[in-house]
């Protein structure tokens, strides 16, 4: 049902469009010859080739000699020969295995016994007859005496920067922006677009209003039913089955037979003996190893010495002067005399009471105990069983709705019916135009 092309919108069009090059655009902003693009200053990417030919032969041409290469020699396999002896069907579980005669073991759980005592529960917790209150002082919190104290002297609020830098006041800049030389025409602008030449004013035609209609109540009064409460009638129907299979019976007076399944269908085949290949003997080659290597044969420097290094040797200046260990932080920074200062604790504000507590919860304390009271339930009661009638299957739409054909898209078509094909655009779209013209 919905199909999307990949290029821009195809259309029906006329004989008589053509398409205008001319645009509003350019003819605001047409080419100016005397600004033309600059040139790019990227590297041109030219491949140099060196003076000295190439040497066809490498180092595998040279050394390496071919050898004859013979095909492999593969072994036929031997052929199966049936053999004339029977199989032995006895196993290890047939002659060890004695069969015993079963029986249903009965259960081994105890008897239940359920013993009621007679005496009251005592509601009393461990907790409120254990627990007693203590009449001790609350402990004082141990902290070290602070002794700090802040200086009596000024602070200036002076930093290195507001002494030492000193404002010279505002420097003047060049400009370094390059002047605008492109040059431009002498010619008027001309003002006249294609909006303006081919633009036609139209009467404006009044805006259509819709006139609501007054809602008029229906003379008919509300019955209060529904399709379902008159169509929907409640039969009887049969109840539903167990679809639980039966438990299969247990025979316990037959003999437990010795074979199985596995044994009787799965016969051992016989095996012939694992076929072991001999190794061939190792025959060692007549001609004798080159333990030459190319780096032995071409490089000939058998007294060279590792190369030196030719960078000098750093040279440290000692100076004579001696070492001045004082800073712009040792001159200008000095310690100040400082004291801790003792935090300020207020005092306890909570006292313990001296009656012991009552244990008691505001529920325990505040709530009352009401009367249960029954409510009546909104349910409504259940209706009464209908006469056993079959169910009308018409319904609304049913009997109103009329059915309409599929409007299959003409974009789906290979040839759309009532066009006929014209060409291909530029940009890949068919164009068609219609039959009658």
């Amino acid at each position: 049902r919905c199909h999307r092309c990949p290029h821009l919108l195809t259309k029906i069009c006329e004989k008589d469009e053509k398409q205008d090059v001319l645009s509003e655009y350019k003819e605001k902003y047409p080419l100016y010859l005397s600004t033309l693009p600059r040139d790019s200053f990227a590297p041109k990417a030219e491949y140099k080739m060196a003076d000295i030919p190439m040497e066809g032969t490498s180092t595998t041409k040279r050394d390496y000699r071919a050898h004859e290469v013979l095909p492999q020699k593969l072994k036929e396999p031997e052929k199966y020969v049936k053999s004339d002896k029977s199989m032995d069907l006895t196993t290890i579980y047939r002659q060890d295995y004695k069969s015993h005669p079963t029986y249903q073991v009965p259960p081994y759980l105890p008897c239940e016994r359920r013993y009621i005592s007679d005496a009251k529960m005592n509601t009393k917790s461990t907790y409120k007859d254990d627990y007693m209150l203590w009449n001790e002082p609350k402990t004082e919190l141990i902290r070290p005496v602070d002794s700090y104290r802040p200086p009596e002297e000024k602070y200036d609020y002076r930093t290195v920067v507001q002494d030492d830098y000193l404002y010279r006041g505002p420097v003047t800049t060049q400009s370094f922006k390059p002047l605008n030389l492109n040059c431009k025409s002498k010619t008027p602008f001309e003002n006249r677009t294609n909006y303006r030449l081919n633009y036609v004013l139209h009467p404006l035609e009044k805006c259509y209003r819709h006139q609501y209609e007054k809602f008029k109540p229906s003379e008919v009064p509300f019955d209060g039913l529904t399709t379902h409460k008159v169509s929907y009638k409640g039969l009887h129907g049969k109840p539903a089955k167990l679809a639980k299979p039966l438990p299969p019976k247990l025979c316990h007076e037959l003999p437990f037979s010795s074979a199985t399944e596995f044994q009787e269908k799965y016969q051992p085949w016989p095996q012939p003996p694992v076929f072991m290949k001999k190794p061939v003997k190792y025959v060692p080659p007549l001609e004798k190893m080159d333990l030459h290597t190319t780096t032995q044969l071409h490089y000939k420097h058998p007294n060279g010495k590792p190369a030196k290094m030719c960078q000098p040797l750093a040279e440290l200046q000692k100076s004579t002067e001696p070492f001045t260990s004082s800073s712009t932080m040792k001159q200008d920074y000095k310690p100040w005399m400082s004291k801790r200062v003792n935090p300020i604790i207020r005092a306890p504000g909570l006292t313990i009471p001296v009656k012991p507590m009552d244990c008691l919860t505001t529920f325990k304390t505040d709530y009352l105990p009401h009367p249960v009271t029954l409510r009546k339930a909104c349910k409504p009661p259940w209706p009464v069983r209908r006469p056993h009638t079959l169910m009308d299957a018409k319904s609304i739409y049913a009997t109103s709705y009329t059915p309409k054909g599929m409007v299959k898209c003409l974009a789906s078509y290979k040839d759309p019916p009532g066009y006929v094909f014209e060409g291909i655009n530029a940009g890949g779209h068919k164009l068609y135009l219609p039959a009658s013209e």
